[in-house]
């Protein structure tokens, strides 16, 4: 795998939570890109990550997007739904630090929302895609990230379908799109798997890595 070549951290025994930094510590905020194919379960990941504090603090930076919402989805939460002209006059304004078209919408990072939770001593947790991801991670060489598999293909496929928001066509086109998608898992830093029915130990792997991450301290320069 890419990266500076350590292996992920073990997982650790359900229920013991990582060691807390200590206060004396001084705050090392991070850039970190939790990524992966449509349906590997990045939204609750990052559900059981919030459920679990931390400290620095977590800020989960808010994806912009062209698509419609969902019915479980919440404005300003889940996504910031914006029309088409509403995106590109932010694109064009330099207000998006990524901004890639997926699936035949458009999604992009809010640039302000990293640069306040990194002035803040905040860790800037990313859920972008995997365009975005390598965009990201072009502008922002030091940024963590985290690219999350699913056991197996088939399991990815039965989640996208079980989903039932898209149609024929567009599961279709996730589905071509989660193969090319997973075939650049070398090019993260980590690569976590995501079992089934085991969310809450992805979000503690995560949890360990950036721990582990932060006490290398070298990715502390960061500029967006």
């Amino acid at each position: 795998m890419s990266g500076h070549g350590l292996e992920p951290p073990a997982v650790p025994s359900p229920g013991v939570r990582p060691a807390a930094a200590s206060e004396a510590d001084p705050l090392n905020p991070m850039l970190v890109i939790i990524s992966g194919p449509s349906g590997v379960g990045k939204d609750t990941i990052i559900e059981a990550l919030q459920r679990r504090g931390h400290r620095p603090e977590y800020h989960y930076v808010v994806t912009c997007t062209t698509r419609a919402r969902r019915p479980n989805e919440i404005d300003g939460v889940s996504y910031n739904f914006l029309s088409p002209n509403e995106f590109t006059k932010l694109r064009d304004s330099g207000e998006l630090l990524e901004a890639n078209e997926v699936h035949g919408n458009w999604y992009g990072t809010p640039r302000a929302g990293v640069r306040e939770a990194l002035a803040g001593g905040q860790h800037a947790i990313l859920k972008i895609d995997v365009q975005g991801a390598r965009v990201v991670k072009g502008c922002v060489p030091e940024a963590l990230l985290v690219f999350v598999v699913p056991p197996s293909f088939d399991t990815l496929v039965e989640h996208l379908k079980a989903r039932r928001t898209e149609s024929a066509e567009q599961l279709e086109l996730r589905q071509r799109n989660a193969a090319i998608e997973l075939a650049r898992k070398d090019d993260y830093d980590y690569a976590v798997v995501n079992e089934e029915g085991r969310v809450d130990v992805t979000a503690e792997k995560i949890e360990r890595i950036i721990e582990q991450e932060e006490r290398r301290g070298f990715r502390r320069a960061v500029t967006v």
